[in-house]
């Protein structure tokens, strides 16, 4: 997908090693059946018209309707539909990671967490998980205090530069926001919620305060922040300088 992966694991059960061989398997799959860059994908094949959605794949259709669900949950501004093809970039990554995490922690591990990319699931804890600052390379923004089921995704030109749309106009977001991370119960959701977050801007900060289970977090363009309160996790603003 373009991206590092990495698995920490606690407590490992007596199935966890066949169990991390098949979730690294899995996200190998997802990257052959999703990626935009493949030509034999099945996502790029359905792009080229040498695929047909009925000869899909289940996977292609699972990611198809929680992309539908995302784009109905923001109004719009996540969309899987880009030229009039289907682009889930936006929310796959995150699904794929939740299922690799919970195929670990299926095995009797105590603790997991997956990381994809900056974008994590974990399952039991403590874990205690860094937000980049997009604006000062090397330190962190915020830290999610994390305990259980929890997932935290984040979206931004930082790494890869402007490439979340506004779905209404086409070009970036107007009042980019530096980057947006969210953090709820699932990296589906978290996944897509920070994509749709990001190209609002700043709409984001209601409509995320609204949503049940979810809490975000936003650096702005003039380094400003703001975040909203729920009780799934403790955001720490602005700490000083990572280490290590």
């Amino acid at each position: 997908m373009g991206t590092a992966f990495s698995f920490a694991v606690r407590g490992a059960g007596p199935r966890t090693a066949a169990a991390l061989d098949a979730a690294v398997a899995w996200l190998r799959h997802v990257d052959a059946t999703f990626s935009t860059y493949r030509p034999g994908s099945q996502i790029s094949r359905l792009a080229a018209g040498s695929l047909a959605l009925s000869a899909c794949s289940p996977e292609v259709w699972e990611v198809m309707r929680r992309c539908e669900a995302a784009e109905r949950e923001s109004d719009g501004w996540f969309t899987a539909a880009y030229r009039g093809g289907f682009d889930p970039t936006g929310l796959v990554k995150g699904w794929a990671v939740e299922r690799a995490a919970a195929m670990v922690a299926a095995s009797g591990a105590d603790t997991v967490c997956v990381n994809g990319g900056g974008d994590v699931q974990v399952h039991g804890g403590p874990w205690r998980i860094g937000v980049s600052d997009p604006l000062r390379a090397g330190q962190l923004a915020t830290v999610v205090d994390a305990d259980g089921d929890l997932a935290v995704a984040t979206s931004g030109p930082a790494e890869r530069g402007c490439h979340i749309l506004d779905p209404h106009t086409g070009r970036p977001p107007a009042g980019a926001l530096a980057s947006l991370t969210v953090v709820c119960r699932g990296l589906t959701d978290a996944d897509a919620r920070a994509t749709a977050g990001y190209a609002m801007g700043a709409l984001a900060r209601e409509w995320l305060a609204e949503l049940p289970g979810t809490r975000a977090f936003a650096v702005t363009a003039d380094g400003t922040t703001w975040h909203t309160r729920g009780p799934d996790s403790a955001l720490t603003g602005r700490p000083s300088p990572a280490h290590g």
